[in-house]
């Protein structure tokens, strides 16, 4: 199934699919692993700097066979893509899916951007996924202020001009772990659902949300949810435990209680979509 008719599906059951992002092999393996056990479908997010750390036809290649081997349907997507080179080098290595993110940009800057990259999209059937508003990365201070959230009549306009297929609004989400419990907009969530009433909407920064709000984001509208700081810190904290424990230099032997740890969080994250299922 090509990712834009899983869209629809997902916006029909008023559902979501799990994005959850792979940096090396072990934690491909664990998020594989638990779509398998769960029967999840599930969409595998490469950042530029896990493409640039991998290499982006290893990265490709690795996330197609495991993708094969398991039987576990899924799509391989470009998150946060900040160029225009750097999708046409991702459609180009066969991504299903890619992101171009101009949210920094003004408006009509980001509208240009997003047009051009879902031009070139579209030549290989590929959708393509934009964010408008504001949603603090890694390192950027978190504001409470509603002045950078998604506005619905804006996002509408977005869409009009873009034509694109999918899109990341900022509802008080943000990149990285919380330091205090985060409050979002479900009020305005639910009004850019009910302008856009056939784009799947988008939720990045979902790490450290309570499951109970991400279900309520579900159920307002969200329909991809974006996980990624948490398996990266599932993952290095049990690393760090296995080293402290023994001398043991075989990786082979440091790497599996990791694997099973992102797996039980990942199963975790799909059993909040399993209505879509």
């Amino acid at each position: 199934m090509q990712l834009k008719e899983y869209y629809k599906q997902l916006i029909s059951d008023k559902t979501a699919v799990i994005a959850a992002n792979v940096y090396n092999y072990e934690t491909l393996r664990g998020i594989i692993s638990a779509a398998e056990q769960t029967q999840s479908k599930v969409i595998l997010q490469l950042s530029k700097s896990s493409l640039e750390y991998l290499g982006i036809n290893t990265a490709v290649g690795m996330c197609s066979s495991a993708l094969k081997e398991s039987g576990v349907e899924g799509w391989i997507h470009l998150d946060h893509g900040d160029s225009i080179e750097l999708v046409q080098s991702c459609l180009d290595a066969g991504f299903n899916s890619v992101m171009i993110d101009g949210s920094e940009l003004e408006f009509q800057e980001n509208v240009r951007l997003t047009k051009k990259a879902k031009e070139i999209a579209t030549k290989y059937n590929v959708p393509v996924e934009a964010e408008l508003g504001f949603v603090a990365k890694l390192g950027q201070s978190i504001s409470n202020n509603q002045s950078g959230f998604t506005k619905p009549e804006e996002a509408k306009l977005f869409v009009e001009l873009t034509n694109v297929d999918s899109l990341a609004v900022s509802i008080g989400s943000a990149h990285g772990f919380y330091k205090e419990k985060p409050n979002l907009d479900f009020v305005r969530l639910a009004e850019i659902r009910a302008i856009l009433p056939n784009t799947p909407l988008v939720l990045h920064g979902s790490s450290g949300i309570e499951h109970s709000d991400l279900k309520k984001a579900i159920s307002n509208g969200i329909n991809k949810i974006n996980v990624a700081t948490e398996f990266k810190n599932i993952f290095m904290n049990t690393i760090r435990i296995e080293v402290s424990k023994n001398d043991e230099i075989d990786l082979r032997k440091i790497f599996p209680p990791a694997i099973k740890a992102v797996k039980e969080l990942a199963i975790t994250k799909f059993e909040l979509t399993k209505k879509a299922e």
